[in-house]
């Protein structure tokens, strides 16, 4: 039987108490530095009347679904993936699975599932599938969001735009560990969010009803059990399986410049936030101080195959480098200030994506990074969380940052006097030296072969599909569909990912958008484009967009079949049993050997966002449907196949286009 254990096998320290209140910030006498006027809270983003996590003990569980259910939805995803004979053979594998090993592994995963309520039954599996992986999470796993500019132009110098960032940073930072930040919350009716009654009657809930008040006024909590990773967090290489790491008591700041470390604290043990003149000038010391690059930078290990990394880590150690890695592991965050201006889209996301490997310390769970121009990102680390944590923090942060900087561009930097900036040197060994080396010619070779393109398509946007009463998302994925099959000759495995925050330890569920439907919307518009009538073309449309509704919905409920699957296969492996026949059908491989990997994201405070393919001969698909237009970042190995695809998605798009807007197909 299954027995419970601490989430991610890691090491979570807390900081105890609560922020202090005395005053403006911890001034030490800077009274005449010029601080915006606008900055109106000067610990935390907003004080919340409900409290953060008031909603965490009363949410509802994830459900496992129905060993059937997930067997129907397995076989219609098969289905437009095999021909007649491939099919057959599936559908007796997964029969066969679902009256035998399988109904085995689900009732132990069921009655696993009631003995842990206070988690997931894949919260467990899903970390340990990120902390098993060996590849390196560059590139492999670590997405990226790019933040818009300041909307004032003088923000956005790299000084003014990181200490601006890095105190808004801190200031969530305060709010989350004061229970100050308003709870996640999916409203339906967004006048709810406005009322003061309600969130004073939620307060009065106890925290095992909470929830159920809200679900009266058709409001929905999400688990934010993430965000404990958020902060003072860092994976630690380990052979074969890694760790987290979160010291909650550290208050310092790790700042990259030119791959060179420092550290200055900016909490003082009562939480109160370092002036912001002290940050800014700690800033300007660290630029004029990181002039040149090191011999050998420490960072390129982070790039690294993760047993490779693990092994040299243990040497580092062994060398008398602990202290100076426990400061990098424990730091608030990580702030990365490069030297390089991107001129376009193309060159931002290459170096959000990847940078140049000397200047990112990719284990930490995320890296605010400032290029010349003070255009800022984000690069995080994928195990400890999913995208709901991170898009929330740079909501936040975005916004305070903006309407109450904690700089303006003429203010004055202090005395450096005032706080220690310490930078870390550390020991290496030939043999370290040696592994930098390597890591640094095994990062830059990979990145020759990425291709970043980026893809815009003005014809059409969300205000246009609704109209036609259609699902934007769907449209999207179906035009991936007829791009795939008019590129490849062939309908391919698709991935598009869904959160499914609104239960408790949720992570997230698999949307597969190929289908019978759109399997066949794809070959009426590239094999029998003269066949169909615009009618009939708009038809096959509108099922192909109710189709990919029902599976969104299903997905969000926990109701997808990917990670049922995925937690028996993870339960027989960790028991030692045999491997089920399931798992070992060339189809389910094929199944899961994602050609098309798409996420989508939208924010006031995004630019743009995008993440590596997940298979050396696939896309990564990061995209938006506007109010008027349509966009995509796309990354893939094969440049001329990717650009290919873009080229066919454009016309796919029009034809779409087209049909809606009645026309033929020529």
């Amino acid at each position: 039987m299954l027995r419970a254990r601490p989430a991610c096998g890691g090491v979570l320290l807390r900081r105890p108490g609560p922020v202090g209140r005395r005053g403006y910030w911890r001034t030490v006498g800077l009274t005449e530095s010029i601080i915006s006027e606008l900055d109106t809270d000067h610990h935390f983003v907003h004080r919340s009347t409900i409290p953060t996590m008031h909603f965490q003990d009363s949410l509802p569980r994830l459900p496992v679904p129905k060993l059937e259910d997930t067997v129907k939805r397995y076989l219609a995803a098969q289905k437009p993936l095999l021909d007649d004979d491939q099919y057959r053979n599936t559908e007796r594998i997964a029969r066969e699975f679902e009256k035998g090993v399988g109904r085995k592994l689900h009732r132990d995963l069921v009655e696993f599932d009631k003995k842990n309520k206070h988690t997931s039954y894949i919260s467990d599996p899903w970390f340990d599938m990120y902390l098993c992986a060996r590849d390196p999470v560059v590139l492999n796993f670590n997405p990226f969001i790019s933040l818009n500019p300041d909307p004032k132009e003088a923000y956005n110098s790299q000084v003014v735009r990181a200490t601006n960032l890095v105190v808004s940073s801190i200031k969530f930072l305060n709010s989350l560990n004061n229970e100050l930040l308003r709870p996640d919350i999916y409203y339906v009716n967004p006048k709810w969010s406005q009322s003061r009654l309600f969130k004073k009657f939620i307060r009065l809930l106890p925290t095992s009803v909470s929830w159920y008040g809200a679900y009266m006024v058709n409001a929905y909590p999400l688990d934010m059990s993430q965000y404990k990773r958020l902060f003072n967090s860092s994976r630690i290489p380990k052979l074969n399986k890694d760790e987290l790491f979160t010291n909650e008591l550290g208050r310092h700041l790790l700042v990259m410049r030119n791959g060179h470390f420092y550290v200055f604290d900016v909490l003082d043990p009562d939480g109160n936030i370092l002036h912001p003149s002290e940050i800014q000038a700690q800033l300007i010391y660290i630029l004029q101080d990181a002039d040149r690059l090191p011999e050998f930078s420490l960072c390129y290990l982070t790039t690294e195959d993760r047993n490779t990394w693990a092994a040299v880590r243990q040497q580092l150690l062994e060398a008398g480098n602990e202290d100076n890695l426990r400061k990098i592991d424990s730091a608030v965050f990580c702030l990365c200030l490069d030297n390089i201006s991107p001129k376009d889209d193309t060159e931002l996301s290459h170096c959000m994506l990847h940078g140049r490997g000397f200047n990112r310390w990719f284990d930490k769970s995320f890296s605010l990074i400032i290029t010349s121009d003070g255009t800022a990102g984000v690069n995080f680390e994928h195990s400890w969380g999913d995208g709901v944590a991170v898009l929330r923090f740079v909501n936040e942060v975005y916004r305070n940052s903006t309407r109450h900087p904690a700089i303006v561009p003429h203010s004055s930097p202090a005395a450096l006097s005032a706080t220690k900036c310490e930078r870390l040197e550390f020991k290496l060994n030939d043999s370290i030296q040696s592994a930098i080396n390597a890591a640094r010619m095994k990062f830059e070779e990979t990145n020759e072969k990425i291709s970043v393109r980026m893809f815009e398509f003005r014809k059409f946007g969300k205000e246009f599909l609704v109209k036609q009463k259609l699902s934007p998302d769907a449209v999207f994925q179906l035009a991936c569909q007829i791009t795939a099959y008019r590129q490849f000759g062939k309908i391919i495995s698709s991935y598009e990912a869904c959160s499914t925050a609104a239960f408790k330890h949720g992570r997230t569920e698999t949307i597969r958008p190929t289908s019978i439907v759109t399997k066949q919307c794809s070959h009426a518009f590239v094999d029998e484009r003269s066949k169909h009538s615009v009618a009939e073309l708009r038809n096959m449309i509108d099922e192909c967009s109710k189709y990919h509704r029902r599976l969104q919905l299903e997905a969000a409920l926990g109701k997808g079949f990917d990670r049922h699957l995925f937690a028996l296969k993870h339960l027989s492996v960790s028991r030692g049993d045999p491997i089920p026949e399931l798992f070992l059908d060339s189809a389910y491989q094929k199944l899961n050997h994602i050609i098309l990997s798409t996420s989508t994201l939208h924010s006031p405070a995004i630019h743009l966002g995008g993440f590596g393919p997940v298979v050396p001969d696939g896309f990564g698909i990061g995209y938006n449907v506007f109010d008027t237009w349509v966009g995509c970042n796309t990354t893939g190995y094969l440049s001329r196949e990717l650009r290919e695809f873009l080229r066919c998605l454009e016309y796919s798009l029009n034809d779409i286009l087209d049909v809606l807007e009645g026309r033929p197909l020529v």
